[in-house]
């Protein structure tokens, strides 16, 4: 869990120096390996070694803070148990909870908010390639990552934050080559990998009972985990709430078209460009019914069809092909159907009916759901799919 060093000391709103922060958190900034100790950071950087040349940053230095953790202060998982949905040990998830859910090497997995709340990054190594799921609590972001591109090593926790956003690290046994990647900008952005891309894993954000129902043989992540974490405990007090527009740490003026904390599902196009869909909307689009099907084109680059789900709370995007043929999806009986072939299909992009019976919809791979005033900082060309903000107190 975070500790915002402005509140502590509203000084610290001045830039950290830059060698400070990449020394505490990157074993090789510093000239050490295993055996690096983090040194504190926030201070006036007395006694701290200069990162080599190569440690720079290609993101605003005065947007980087100390979380106030510490490099692996919240340990990201590696390999954790996976349990059934019905074993004792997933007890701690309840229906309503949320989890990243996702098909990986034919397998079906879920890992709860509730686990990512107090780790953030679960790295997984046992179902083709290697991936990571991840959530950063303060911007609302999930999202999956194909190790690959940094040599299938795990991901870890840094303990720094930019605008408001988890940098993760890429853990190198030697220490060589360690970077720092802004989990929302998908990609190294401070060291040697400065540029690397990070390749997203397409899944789903959806409640509990919503994904047991699609994927009764799903795998989900144990809550008996030798951390002594309360999992049914969420850490931030009331910071989800939608109208909320407090953050942990500093961060720029909000971009008010809607409530800042908010839920959506974004498509990111480059240069801040992209479509976001805000889960408001969705639910008034449905109406007294629970679904919706829409289709965009993303800014003209790319045809998409957006899945909704009230129940579900969740939103899927989609390539709206199957079998070589382009379809055209609604809602009608309260399900998905194509015009086409009339094929019924699920949330889950399944086809359970019709002659495309068994076919599954491709997910559009970068498409993930965060908070609203994160996703427009990041991404602050985005559209936004119209509609009337709700009503909320604050």
């Amino acid at each position: 869990m975070y500790t915002s060093e402005f509140e502590r000391d509203p000084g610290v709103r001045r830039p950290i120096r830059l060698a400070a922060l990449i020394c505490a958190s990157l074993a090789w900034a510093c000239g050490g390996g295993d055996d690096v100790t983090p040194l504190s950071v926030g201070g006036d950087g007395d006694g701290v070694a200069p990162p080599p040349q190569e440690s720079f940053c290609s993101i605003p230095e005065d947007q980087i803070f100390s979380g106030g953790v510490g490099r692996d202060g919240i340990p990201a998982l590696v390999n954790p148990l996976l349990v059934a949905a019905d074993a004792p040990q997933a007890e701690y998830v309840r229906d309503f909870d949320r989890v990243i859910g996702i098909e990986a090497d034919g397998q079906f997995i879920a890992v709860p908010h509730n686990i990512l709340w107090w780790h953030e990054v679960a790295n997984f190594d046992d179902f083709g390639a290697p991936f990571a799921v991840s959530y950063c609590p303060l911007t609302g972001s999930s999202m999956v990552f194909d190790r690959t591109s940094v040599g299938g090593v795990d991901l870890g926790v840094s303990g720094l934050i930019y605008n408001n956003n988890l940098m993760m690290f890429n853990r190198r046994n030697d220490g060589s080559q360690e970077s720092l990647f802004p989990q929302m900008l998908r990609g190294g952005r401070c060291g040697p990998l400065d540029g690397v891309e990070l390749q997203m894993v397409g899944s789903a954000e959806i409640r509990w009972d919503a994904w047991k129902e699609l994927h009764p043989e799903t795998l989900v992540v144990s809550g008996i985990l030798p951390y002594g974490r309360d999992y049914r405990q969420y850490p931030y007090n009331n910071y989800e709430e939608i109208g909320n527009g407090e953050t942990i740490f500093p961060h720029e003026e909000f971009d008010t078209r809607r409530p800042p904390k908010e839920r959506l599902l974004g498509i990111p196009r480059d240069h801040g460009f992209g479509m976001s869909f805000p889960f408001t909307v969705l639910e008034g689009m449905a109406g007294e019914g629970d679904k919706v099907a829409l289709h965009d084109d993303v800014g003209g680059s790319e045809s998409v069809v957006v899945f909704w789900s009230t129940e579900a709370q969740s939103a899927l995007a989609y390539k709206p092909t199957a079998n070589g043929q382009e379809l055209t999806f609604e809602v009608r009986d309260d399900g998905f159907f194509d015009l086409e072939t009339g094929s019924e299909w699920t949330l889950g992009g399944l086809a359970v009916s019709g002659p495309q019976e068994g076919t599954s919809l491709e997910l559009i791979r970068d498409a993930y759901v965060a908070f609203w005033f994160a996703w427009a900082t990041f991404h602050p060309n985005t559209d936004v799919l119209p509609g009337p903000r709700p009503s909320f107190t604050g």
